[in-house]
Formats: C-alpha cells, sequence, structure tokens
C-alpha cells in the first residue's frame, strides 16, 4: 500500500521543518518547497541521515508570486495522484507599524503569507473532495487574533489568514475535509534571530508540529478548529 502524502510549504526550517519531520517519521511522504534550494538539499541531506519511514521530494519556488505557487502545485500532481495533508506554512514576517513600515511591505506580505495559500488550496482541494477525505492546516499566528505594537502589515495578512480558514472549514465541512487554523505564538525560528531572549521562553518547532499530529490523529468524527499555543510564560 503506497504512503500517504503530506504537503507542507515552506518546509525548511522552523515549524514548517519540524512538521515534515514528524510527519515522514510516521510515513508519510513530503512534498515541500523553498526559495533556497541550498536549504532544500540540505533538508533531503537530514531527512536521509534520519532514515524516516516516508519520502521527501523537493521543489525550489518563490511563493510570494502566483506563477510559482502554481507551478510547485503543478509538481506536487506529478508526484502524488492524492494529497491526504495540506499544510500552507509558507510565511514572512517584516517588523513594523502601518504608518512607517516600508512601502510594499503589506503586499509582500499578503501575497507570501496569504495569497500563497490561497492559491495552493485551490490548486490541491479538487483530488480532496474527490476522495471526501484531507486535512489543511493553516499556519496562522497568535496575531490572527490579537494586534500588537509592530505588528503592522503581518498582523493584517494572519487575520486574513484565519479568515480564510474560517470560511474554508465552512466550505469543506459536507466534503469530510478538516480545517485546522494553528495559532502559535512566539516560536524559537529564524524570524527571532538577533533577539537577546533565551532559548526557553519561546515555544519549540517541534511541539508544534506534534500538536499538528495530534490533530490529525483525531478520528475523523472530530476536528480542531482553532489551534492555539503560547510560551508558557506569555506572548513575548
Amino acid at each position: 500500500m503506497p504512503n500517504k502524502t503530506a504537503v507542507v510549504s515552506g518546509g525548511t526550517k522552523g515549524i514548517g521543518k519540524a512538521i515534515v519531520a514528524k510527519f515522514m517519521e510516521n510515513g508519510f511522504d513530503v512534498i515541500t518547497c523553498s526559495r533556497n534550494q541550498n536549504d532544500l538539499d540540505a533538508l533531503k541531506d537530514e531527512t536521509v541521515a534520519a532514515t524516516y519511514q516516508g519520502k521527501l521530494f523537493t521543489f525550489k519556488s518563490d511563493l510570494s508570486k502566483k506563477d510559482e505557487v502554481i507551478d510547485f502545485a503543478k509538481y506536487i500532481q506529478t508526484k502524488s495522484d492524492h494529497v491526504d495533508v495540506l499544510v500552507n506554512n509558507a510565511g514572512v514576517f517584516l517588523p513594523g507599524e502601518m504608518s512607517t513600515e516600508k512601502e510594499g511591505s503589506l503586499e509582500f506580505m499578503i501575497n507570501t503569507n496569504l495569497y500563497s495559500a490561497y492559491h495552493l488550496t485551490r490548486s490541491l482541494i479538487q483530488g480532496m473532495i474527490a476522495s471526501k477525505s484531507g486535512d489543511i492546516f493553516n499556519i496562522c499566528s497568535v496575531a490572527s487574533k490579537m494586534a500588537y505594537p509592530n505588528g503592522g502589515s503581518y498582523s493584517i495578512s494572519k487575520f486574513a489568514m484565519y479568515g480564510m480558514s474560517k470560511g474554508l472549514r465552512e466550505e469543506l465541512k459536507p466534503h469530510g475535509i478538516r480545517v485546522t487554523a494553528v495559532l502559535p505564538g512566539a516560536t524559537y525560528t529564524a524570524s527571532w534571530d538577533g533577539v537577546d531572549l533565551p532559548e526557553d521562553r519561546f515555544i519549540k518547532p517541534e511541539d508544534v508540529a506534534e500538536a499538528v499530529w495530534s490533530a490529525y490523529s483525531l478520528s475523523r468524527n472530530s476536528v480542531v478548529e482553532d489551534l492555539i499555543i503560547r510560551p508558557q510564560l506569555g506572548d513575548i
């Protein structure tokens, strides 16, 4: 029997990388992408060394550009005729205030954090509908529910991603497809490079991956609609 397939956008770092590892160690074939070929090559080397049960397929793609999202979707369809799990993880964080942030920040983060998920989901969803099964995890943020200083256009993009998750869930309920919005707080990833805080003040990416896997592992009778994870000591 062939392995199940998970697609994880932006899977070479942080939360995405941890989710790739979690699904591969549980026997999934995983298809992922990154803008950086060196990062993809390094991820391949790591997964080979880990001797996971699943296989890894990688594709170089900048998901801030619609045509490259579509190219990634076409690549996915050459590797699998059915996607069991879609994790819309690709994203970017540019700190700043709306009144003073760099021109184009909103457009760039909307393209990367929202439109990439929208177009990738639309490209893959018909297969899930046809099989009446599947899970979609949208990696949102606590910034999807509560704006904070210096969040600027990032919060706008993540509020929109959360809204997309809610709308998609209602559309896909009749088709047996579960949609989960994952809302992590500050997670120890490259986004926080240079911040003078101890590592134990952050969420571990592996904990987010574990929570996603747990939500996926529930019986089909149940769905985790919102998965909110914060550092034990609260938001940063």
